[in-house]
């Protein structure tokens, strides 16, 4: 999701030392900040592309679904505490496999603190807070303008990303569709506030955090997988401290929620990052962000399919009005060939 959430976050990650990248969305999930380093060939993936890309909108579209369930039968500090630990899980195993060792440094793991909380403890956190009180559809495109704050974010921290008048019109057009999604002109009745609030800072936190690491973990030499694996560990243990200040330990533990739990952490957090860092290596990051306008479809039909939630004519019109928005936000000026060498 981004990830979780998504996110698209990996994707930005992935190309943060470019000054082409923008600081936009994902969920869902967990973020490093360097280019993926290839000191020798991979072998080619055995399964087609196009089926990874399908896979992955799947997983961070029932992320919102999963992030439900799991709320009805624990704490949402407890199920974001649990989906730390089953992704950390996942990416220490593929450290293991693939021999990488977490990165060093004190200053690295300083901005790794700082990066946990912005793109894992924090987001995750407030999502799962969010949907205690509103439907994991609204969760879903709520976390759809990721890119839309990172473009209004960049404009401000980054000197290099410079606006452009079709990138400020879907800026726009993509806020207009959060109002249609929310139903301002009834006054946002029925909407539950905090909820939708949570879920509006949590798709906020993501830039934030992109930004952050842009700037202090872009060229650091390590690899993806090195920065990721202690990003979340870091934020695993940020959980293991709050968890037990808010929640006791749950006198039993109902088996469909745990496995929502596990399913988000180890699918959703672990094995989907692994399967993004494939999927930008192999076709690039353009063509791999754009799992993130499939994530608000899915958790959408999800929601209303297995969960049974209602839907107004206003979330799907809002949703697409949304995503236009997100992908006016990510177009960028050609260069001019005059200027070339």
């Amino acid at each position: 999701m981004c990830y979780e959430i998504a996110p698209v976050i990996v994707v930005r990650m992935t190309t943060a030392t470019s000054t082409s990248a923008s600081a936009s969305a994902s969920t869902s999930t967990s973020h490093s900040a360097v280019r993926p380093r290839h000191p020798r060939s991979a072998p080619r993936p055995t399964l087609d592309w196009r089926l990874r890309f399908g896979a992955l909108s799947l997983v961070w579209g029932f992320s919102f679904l999963l992030i439900k369930v799991g709320t009805d039968g624990y704490a949402p500090f407890q199920v974001t505490l649990g989906r730390l630990v089953f992704g950390t899980a996942v990416l220490a195993a593929a450290m293991a496999v693939r021999r990488e060792r977490l990165p060093r440094g004190t200053r690295t793991w300083a901005h790794l603190v700082v990066a946990a909380l912005l793109l894992n403890a924090l987001p995750f956190s407030l999502f799962a807070y969010a949907e205690l009180t509103i439907p994991s559809t609204l969760a879903g495109i709520c976390n759809a303008t990721s890119p839309l704050w990172g473009m209004a974010l960049s404009v401000v921290a980054l000197s290099e990303d410079r606006p452009t008048r079709v990138r400020v019109a879907g800026l726009g057009l993509g806020f207009l569709g959060v109002l249609t999604v929310l139903g301002a002109w009834q006054g946002f009745q029925g909407l539950d506030a905090a909820g939708t609030a949570m879920a509006l800072l949590a798709s906020l936190s993501y830039p934030i955090g992109w930004i952050y690491v842009r700037r202090t973990l872009a060229g650091s030499g390590h690899s993806n997988l090195s920065l990721t694996g202690a990003q979340l560990l870091l934020a695993t243990l940020q959980l293991a401290l709050v968890t037990p200040l808010f929640t006791s330990v749950p006198a039993h533990f109902p088996l469909v929620p745990l496995l929502a739990v596990a399913a988000l952490g180890a699918l959703g957090t672990g094995l989907a990052v692994l399967v993004q860092y494939g999927l930008v290596a192999e076709v690039g990051p353009t063509t791999a962000q754009m799992v993130t306008y499939f994530i608000p479809v899915i958790a959408t039909a999800a929601g209303v399919a297995v969960l049974g939630e209602s839907l107004s004519w206003s979330t799907p019109v809002g949703a697409v009005i949304v995503l236009a928005g997100a992908a006016l936000t990510q177009v960028r000026p050609k260069a001019d060939p005059q200027l070339k060498p």
